[in-house]
């Protein structure tokens, strides 16, 4: 379990943390790492009387490190582009993502850059699109700035507010697996719904 590794790590576990988050959000092949719930986690343990964590380090580190990986996704997608997604068969760049991605960020716009630092993939992938040109880097990293803050504030309060309740404690797994349940309903839906009007588009063209 990641959690193990970086406690095992120990003062070396927040240049692990930081890594973690860095690659998630900034590196387009590796959206299946943790985000919401590692930072749930995290917070979760700087909490009590001995927290393995520093809520005073935690904020800015991980802050730093959610807004350095987003930048350096934008300037991946800015430079390499669909170049990367040119191969259908491609089992790491897929068209799917791909196409999800950019049809949140048409439903959703700019602020789509904030919306999606909550909904995993997605997350890892948008930057990456908005690099492609969908949006230019000023008023990307105003967007960025604001996500990293608040996806790394709600979530890392969470766990520490959260985290420690006995129930919680108790089912600490089974809250997890709920987070990332809610955290995927966002791409669910949207991929529900293309579904829907796909369906919908191909009726209209065999009438």
């Amino acid at each position: 379990m990641i959690i193990e590794w970086l406690q095992s790590l120990g003062p070396l576990a927040y240049g692990g943390l930081f890594l973690i988050i860095f690659v998630e959000t900034g590196v387009v092949v590796m959206p299946f790492l943790p985000g919401d719930s590692l930072l749930f986690t995290v917070g979760a343990l700087a909490a009590g009387e001995k927290p393995a964590f520093m809520l005073g380090v935690l904020y800015p580190l991980l802050m730093a490190a959610a807004l350095l990986g987003d930048n350096c996704n934008y300037f991946l997608g800015k430079k390499f582009g669909r170049n990367l997604f040119n191969n259908p068969n491609s089992k790491i760049f897929k068209r799917e993502n791909l196409y999800k991605t950019e049809a949140f960020f048409a439903k959703h716009g700019p602020k789509a850059i904030i919306m999606a630092r909550f909904v995993p993939i997605v997350r890892t992938f948008m930057p990456f699109v908005a690099g492609m040109g969908a949006m230019t880097y000023g008023r990307f990293l105003a967007f960025s700035v604001t996500g990293a803050i608040l996806w790394v504030g709600i979530c890392v309060t969470g766990g520490y507010f959260f985290g420690n309740i006995p129930f919680v404690k108790k089912n600490f797994e089974l809250v997890l697996i709920g987070i990332i349940l809610v955290s995927v309903l966002p791409m669910v839906f949207e991929y529900l719904q293309h579904q829907k009007q796909a369906k919908l588009a191909k009726e209209e063209e065999s009438r």
